[in-house]
């Protein structure tokens, strides 16, 4: 079977990674109050702002402004 495989490598400090830290600081920050959390979410992040998008199902209460 042949596939076609990609990959992007970003170094510390880009857009992406941070973005993918806060996104799984908020999972497991539900996750920790909460293990039966549903959380969908993505996190956009430009020069002085950061964007929190998605939905999120759980008893627990997160401030994510603080997480993030």
């Amino acid at each position: 079977m042949n596939y076609l495989f990609t990959s992007e490598s970003v170094s510390e400090g880009h857009p992406d990674k941070v973005a993918d830290q806060i996104s799984d600081a908020l999972l497991d920050e539900f996750l920790a109050y909460d293990r039966n959390s549903k959380v969908a979410c993505e996190t956009l992040v430009t020069t002085g702002q950061v964007v929190l998008a998605g939905e999120v199902k759980s008893n627990a209460y997160v401030d994510v402004a603080e997480v993030a």
